[in-house]
């Protein structure tokens, strides 16, 4: 597998679905072996998990005081589609939500297409299963010949049990991860604005569940799983290299995931970047 960037510059403006501010992001080719690189102003912060500063409802990525939130749809997009070269520049302390998912993403990465690069794209695969745990919270990494994730989620009512197995390439994700949407609960909305989240959140940019359903129509009767899977490979996008693993995750979340990228770079010795 080769590496790839965009061929063109691609731009997002809207609303950070936490922050509930004005926000822009700027997509743009860049040379062999970069990875994927934030410029926040004048700062650069490589799409790492050393950079990780919070991962509380969102990836929240950032160096000397300056910082990006939710950066996890965008990289969910890039990273799945191929693009492994880019410099991303940020306007604003969040990524827009768009609608919520990284179908918009997506879009514009199809229409803009990939330059192959005739370098091997890097990849990441452990020497050995390597497991997080927190309560009753896991995520597992196994060795193995494609990047497979599966996840178990449990929510309370009204979503309750869902599951979904995925083997991740440009195809699959497009079909059954980009469009699904970024969620919660009518009853929770209020609390997480008073902890300065969710403070964008509207019917246009996420899915709401009432005690008896969801608000508006699901795109899949397991949306809210699928979304997980796109957020756990957002954030997996920070391990700076194509994972060449299986991923069993149960009930995980962003801090598991900024975990077990950490173990998995640091297993590795992954070079941190500038």
């Amino acid at each position: 597998m080769m590496q790839a960037t965009l061929r063109d510059e691609v731009r997002f403006d809207g609303v950070g679905l936490h922050t509930g501010e004005r926000c822009g992001v700027s997509v743009e080719p860049a040379q062999p072996d970069r990875g994927l690189c934030f410029w926040l102003g004048g700062t650069e912060v490589p799409a790492t998990s050393e950079y990780i500063v919070d991962t509380t409802r969102a990836t929240v990525i950032g160096r000397d005081g300056v910082t990006v939130s939710t950066t996890e749809h965008l990289l969910s997009a890039l990273f799945a589609m191929g693009v492994c070269n880019a410099e991303i520049r940020v306007t604003g302390p969040e990524i827009p939500a768009l609608d919520g998912s990284a179908e918009e993403f997506v879009a514009a990465i199809e229409a803009t297409g990939l330059l192959e690069q005739r370098v091997a794209r890097q990849t990441l695969e452990p020497d050995g299963p390597r497991i997080i745990e927190r309560d009753d919270r896991m995520i597992v990494a196994f060795p193995a010949p494609v990047f497979r994730v599966r996840f178990v989620a449990d929510f309370a009512p009204p979503i309750g049990t869902q599951y979904l197995d995925l083997t991740v390439d440009p195809q699959q994700y497009r079909r059954e991860i980009a469009g699904a949407r970024t969620f919660a609960y009518l009853h929770e909305i209020e609390a997480l604005r008073a902890q300065g989240l969710a403070r964008g959140g509207t019917l246009d940019n996420a899915l709401v569940f009432a005690a008896d359903g969801p608000m508006q129509p699901l795109r899949w009767p397991d949306e809210a799983v699928r979304h997980k899977v796109l957020d756990l490979i957002g954030d997996l996008a920070l391990l700076g290299a194509w994972p060449q693993c299986e991923i069993v995750a149960i009930k995980s979340g962003h801090e598991l995931h900024a975990s077990l990228t950490r173990t998995l770079r640091a297993a590795a010795h992954v070079p941190t970047g500038s």
